[in-house]
């Protein structure tokens, strides 16, 4: 593999897109709410984007995606297609937002819940980020990838959830996806050594049900083979000498700004 160390200036350029991608995500959790299309929340996102950030969204005409972000509801696990089918109160949808400023790239996802959620969507949703913080909290200089997946697949088997294995979290900078592949899952000792500079993306994918999925004929949406909800958590982030500084950290995770630096 051939990850890239960036340089100072390009860090500088990565937080800015990061903070970017964090804003979008701030934005549009007021209008998730019953009634509204996730083709509405696309519109949102691509005007905020272009208008208000003059930031390029990253996913429209990506390898041919047609939309400006992704929003994947209950059991699609990820690159679900915004579409004129209106959200209803219990859904839960994961939108995943990567914003190109000055030529780099921030990326991140979040779940939002419609309304009430189930039991089961509230605790998948929980345990789900938790294997994010977890993942986040081990990243320093020194550290193999293998250790990283490894507390996330032990995490989510640990309350009877299953990692889906198909896709992971990469590199990031100049180009959307670079080396390294972040698996989600691991043995502890293997994989790459994390070097400081290396700025990648943490997403894990956990399924309330089995590991396996299907693609749609669309060409872009997965969804959970068995049907089962899907839950979905990503940062984009630098690896420091000592930890990692998350590019991609929201207004609302001020309490996890302090837990990760523990």
């Amino acid at each position: 593999m051939t990850a890239t160390i960036k340089t100072a200036a390009e860090i500088e350029k990565m937080r800015i897109a990061g903070r970017l991608a964090a804003e979008v995500l701030e934005m549009i959790g007021p209008h998730v709410r019953a009634g509204v299309t996730t083709d509405t929340l696309n519109t949102l996102c691509h005007d905020y984007i272009v208008n208000e950030q003059q930031a390029v969204p990253a996913p429209l005409n990506y390898h041919g995606f047609p939309k400006s972000i992704c929003t994947s509801v209950n059991q699609v696990i990820c690159h679900g297609i915004p579409n004129d089918k209106a959200l209803k109160d219990g859904d839960i949808v994961n939108i995943d937002i990567t914003v190109i400023k000055d030529g780099y790239h921030g990326d991140t996802s979040k779940m939002f819940v419609v309304g009430k959620p189930s039991i089961m969507a509230d605790r998948l949703i929980r345990v789900t980020q938790e294997c994010l913080y977890l993942a986040l909290k081990l990243v320093k200089n020194g550290v193999r990838l293998g250790d990283i997946g490894h507390a996330i697949q032990q995490h989510a088997e640990k309350h009877s959830y299953s990692v889906v294995r198909e896709y992971c979290g990469h590199g990031i900078g100049a180009v959307f996806h670079e080396d390294p592949q972040v698996l989600h899952y691991g043995k502890p000792g293997t994989g790459e050594v994390l070097k400081t500079g290396m700025c990648l993306t943490i997403e894990p994918m956990i399924n309330a049900g089995g590991r396996h999925s299907k693609m749609l004929k669309d060409g872009w949406t997965v969804v959970t083979k068995d049907r089962s909800l899907s839950a979905q958590f990503e940062h984009t982030l630098l690896v420091t000498d000592d930890g990692c500084e998350i590019l991609t950290l929201r207004s609302d995770e001020t309490l996890e700004r302090h837990l990760i630096a523990e």
